[in-house]
């Protein structure tokens, strides 16, 4: 990152972490890039896209959810995929 980080970053603070990821956005860097670069794990990067595009798009609601609320349709998303998966392993389990 140009102009806000180099490769000896220790501490990933929330300005560093958005400014490597409009350069991903933007098309500069790419996550396997950063990975490399900055020893972090894929994953976590695109964690960070990831929640930077949720962040995006409430912020960009004509009314935005708090952070208590997005965290709350977050679980009750992970909550329903996790009975699914359940209800799949238990009728597999039985066959």
């Amino acid at each position: 990152m140009s102009m806000t980080m180099d490769d000896s970053i220790k501490r990933w603070t929330a300005k560093r972490k958005t400014a490597l990821v409009i350069e991903i956005i933007q098309g500069k860097r790419t996550v396997s890039e950063a990975s490399r670069s900055f020893d972090l794990a894929p994953s976590e990067i695109e964690g960070w896209v990831e929640d930077a595009k949720r962040g995006m798009e409430n912020s960009l609601r004509a009314n935005p959810l708090d952070i208590r609320e997005q965290y709350e349709k977050q679980l009750r998303d992970l909550q329903e995929a996790y009975g699914e998966a359940m209800l799949e392993v238990r009728a597999r389990v039985r066959s």
